[in-house]
Formats: C-alpha cells, sequence, structure tokens
C-alpha cells in the first residue's frame, strides 16, 4: 500500500548552532500539547546537518530557525497521520524506507548505515520514525487530494506532440524555491531578499531558507526535467536561460516560484510518445499533490495553538 508512496515523495522528509543553554533543559515552544526544548532542536539541527551536511555552513541564527521550523511542521504532520492510520509499522513499508535511506547515504547494508549515523551521533530509531511519518503525510495527501487532482490528458498529449514537432529538445537540471509573503509584503521585494541572499551565499542555503516547498530538505534541488514534461509556462520561463541563472518569479496559487538551470544538455532525438506522456502525467500529479500538501499544512498550522516561549 505505502511503496509507491516512499518512492514517490520519500526525499520530502530531507528537510531537517547551537543554542548557548549548556545543559540546562528549557521549554522553547508549546506546540498544543506537546512541547519543543533546546535539547529538541539541537537534535534536529545533527538530523539536518546529516542528510545536508553544506547547511554547516549557514549562519547560526538560521540554523536555529530551519530546526525549530522542521520540528513545528513534524509535530503538527505526525499528529494529523496518527488520527488517520493505525498501521505505523507495516513491515514491507518501513524496510523500503531503509533502502531508501542507504541509497540517499551511498551506503550497501544496514550496518554501513548504523556505522554512519553513530559517527554523527544520530540515533537510528529516530531517523526511521521521521521518515516513516513524512511517508504516512504523503500517503494521507494521495488518499484525501487524489480525487481533486485535475488532469486534461488530451490536452497534455497535444501539448506534448507540439514540442517533439520541434526540432532540438533539452532536459534541464533544475532546483527550485517556492516563497510566500505576508499580507503587508511585495513580491518583489522579498524575491530581491531571496536574490541578495543567494548572491551572499548560495542557492542550497536560500532553499533551505525561504522556500516552502518540499525539496528545500535537499536545497532546492528537483533533479532532471524533460522540456516535454514541463508546463508551457514554465517553458516559456526558462527557455532563454543559460546555465547557472535564475528564473523571475512565477505566480503559483501557493506563492512564487524561483528556477535555477544548475546543467542542461540536448535530449535524445528517439522519443517514445506514450512514455513521455505517462512521465507528464505523473509530474503533473506529483505537482498538484505537492500544492495540496503545502495547503493542507498550512490550514492545519492555523489550527494549532503555538506558543512560543
Amino acid at each position: 500500500m505505502y511503496k509507491n508512496t516512499v518512492s514517490i515523495i520519500f526525499f520530502y522528509i530531507l528537510l531537517f548552532t547551537s543554542y548557548s543553554y549548556g545543559s540546562q533543559i528549557k521549554i522553547i515552544y508549546k506546540i498544543d500539547d506537546e512541547i519543543i526544548t533546546n535539547l529538541d532542536i539541537l537534535e534536529e539541527k545533527n538530523y539536518l546537518i546529516f542528510l545536508r551536511p553544506k547547511l554547516k555552513s549557514l549562519p547560526n541564527e538560521e540554523l536555529l530557525k530551519i530546526s525549530e521550523n522542521s520540528l513545528i511542521r513534524e509535530i503538527i504532520k505526525k499528529k494529523e497521520v496518527k488520527k488517520k492510520f493505525k498501521d505505523f509499522n507495516n513491515k514491507e513499508y518501513l524496510d523500503d524506507i531503509k533502502k531508501k535511506l542507504f541509497y540517499f547515504k551511498n551506503v550497501d547494508s544496514e550496518e554501513d548505515f548504523v556505522k554512519l549515523i553513530n559517527k554523527n551521533n544520530i540515533n537510528y530509531n529516530k531517523i526511521l520514525e521521521k521518515v516513516k511519518y513524512e511517508g504516512l503525510w504523503n500517503e494521507l495527501i494521495i488518499r484525501k487530494f487524489n480525487s481533486l487532482i485535475k488532469l486534461d490528458k488530451k490536452k497534455l498529449k497535444d501539448e506534448l506532440n507540439n514540442k517533439i514537432s520541434n526540432n532540438k529538445k533539452y532536459e534541464y537540471k533544475l532546483s527550485e524555491i517556492l516563497f510566500e509573503v505576508e499580507n503587508n509584503e511585495n513580491y518583489k521585494d522579498k524575491y530581491n531578499k531571496i536574490l541578495k541572499y543567494i548572491n551572499k551565499n548560495d542557492f542550497k542555503s536560500a532553499s533551505a531558507k525561504f522556500s516552502v516547498s518540499n525539496s528545500a530538505n535537499r536545497g532546492g534541488e528537483i533533479g532532471w526535467i524533460k522540456e516535454t514534461v514541463l508546463s508551457k509556462k514554465l517553458l516559456n520561463i526558462i527557455y532563454d536561460l543559460k546555465k547557472g541563472q535564475i528564473s523571475k518569479p512565477i505566480k503559483y496559487p501557493n506563492g512564487y516560484l524561483i528556477l535555477k538551470i544548475n546543467d542542461l544538455k540536448e535530449m535524445k532525438q528517439i522519443i517514445d510518445i506514450n512514455k513521455e506522456l505517462d512521465e507528464k502525467i505523473r509530474f503533473e500529479k506529483n505537482r498538484q499533490l505537492n500544492q495540496f500538501s503545502l495547503l493542507y499544512y498550512k490550514k492545519l498550522k492555523q489550527n494549532t495553538k503555538i506558543n512560543e516561549y
């Protein structure tokens, strides 16, 4: 039941300095009836750095804020998951989680992975639990919103045929930042603020700091995407961009999207139209599910009592 969910959205979990509190335990947040202490935040920081080592380059205050937000998000999602699911320990699902973790950290066995996390003072059971609940959250999103996905397969196929009829086709290695603006904030000002941050640091750090997308967990990286999969709107934005360049903000229902071209290459000319259409449909479904996930979490957060101490 959960295997496809883990395959599609496993990496969404990977969004995981130091408070000068010494050994004294202090309550930092209360989320409804659950608390977050300074030690919880330090532990979360270790997960973040273990999963994304480049986060070490972020200023201490920013790492703290990312860790706090990560824990708040985890608690809210976990509470909702526990309401909807009874079986949290499906063996096949947990085995698949482990395989994905081993692959992500480039180890061949559970023994090697345990050695690796022990070096980094990471608790094995806790990291499995984090990945487990994020996967269950995404299963929840699929079940709740799958019927609301809008796909015009004829339109997608026509778009695909039109793109294939042109001469050269490209694949783009993309990264993204999906940012929100507050009621009194101008999106152009926020965009310029993000650009300044990118110029001072890098795109990955900016994604970890500003992006609300699940890809922020991996520095905003989306990976290689064929142009035949992209919507006309996105393709028009990035078509004239060169390697290393960043797009202007693109309006989305839940914020503004910034894309970066990390690399590009020409596609092979032999194209399987049915395979490309399946890939395009899968990409569009995941895009819509990601939007539903963000909006649903935002709604839950608004209805959650969060006290900062």
